[in-house]
């Protein structure tokens, strides 16, 4: 049977201008690849263009490190921010969360049937309660119990955790402890946040029954990159529910719960298939 060439994905921005395309699209041909699929976006407002090409090394190049430094030629040539991941890598993604527990059971459903496709090193909580179902998928848990005395020392923990354990991605999958801006900084662009989507509306707690209290009619949830700025990171994924005045703060809640785990599944799925990338406050998501 004839080995399948490897498959990667490159990912790139740069400051916009005529060519680019061009220029990626011939190198790889120059270089003994063939494009499967590819994506790209020039921001009129940024005047930055993004990238990302999914393609099939056919003459077995791309890992020498002569090539990489060739493409660095280009690269140099028009400023690009850029990476060139293996396809067939699984991510490593940490997951956390506290006392509710719908999306860490989403994202592990996933896991386990192969609609996502990570690796899952650790789950870190600062409650006990899902210990037994990390233990049920085999994933090593964490209990970093946070008070004001060691917020610090859990952090860098957590940091500690993230490189030995080669993580990609951390999410909080209803992580409900916010984290200092300097851990927010060591994690920028690889830390992901879900949360309802009434902000700044019904903050604080219970925001199901104050939007039941106001009679809302539209309920759903945000996933977004976390920075220092509490809930104001770049957006990646959002959705919504229709609802109406029959529906009890209980029933809302429920439903709430199904879009935070949809949305939440959509922008991990993104990160770890290397279709997101940061414009600023923005993000740039090839789905």
């Amino acid at each position: 049977m004839t080995e399948r060439p490897a498959q990667y994905i490159l990912t790139l921005s740069c400051p916009d201008q005529r060519g680019i395309v061009h220029a990626v699209s011939g190198w790889l041909a120059e270089h003994g690849c063939n494009i499967l699929d590819s994506a790209q976006y020039g921001d009129p407002q940024t005047r930055l263009f993004f990238m990302r090409v999914h393609f099939t090394d056919e003459e077995g190049k791309v890992e020498s490190a002569a090539l990489r430094d060739a493409f660095g030629v280009l690269a140099q040539r028009f400023s690009m921010d850029w990476h060139l991941h293996d396809a067939a890598e699984k991510p490593r993604v940490l997951l956390m969360v506290s006392k509710i527990g719908h999306c860490l059971n989403d994202l592990l459903y996933r896991y386990r049937s192969g609609i996502l496709p990570v690796e899952i090193p650790a789950i870190v909580s600062n409650h006990r309660d899902f210990y037994q179902l990390a233990a049920s998928h085999d994933i090593p848990f964490h209990h970093l119990p946070v008070t004001a005395e060691n917020k610090a020392r859990q952090e860098a923990r957590l940091l500690e955790l993230v490189r030995e354990q080669r993580v990609d991605l951390v999410v909080l999958a209803r992580y409900m402890q916010i984290l200092s801006p300097e851990t927010c900084d060591a994690l920028r662009g690889r830390l992901i946040n879900i949360h309802h989507s009434f902000l700044p509306s019904f903050k604080g707690a219970r925001p199901y029954q104050q939007a039941y209290d106001r009679g809302v009619k539209l309920i759903g949830a945000t996933a977004h990159f976390v920075t220092g700025d509490l809930d104001e990171g770049p957006i990646i994924e959002q959705d919504v529910e229709r609802v109406d005045h029959t529906l009890s703060p209980e029933a809302l809640t429920a439903i709430g719960r199904d879009v935070e785990s949809v949305v939440l599944g959509r922008a991990v799925t993104w990160f770890v298939q290397h279709r997101i990338l940061l414009n600023g406050h923005k993000t740039v998501v090839f789905r």
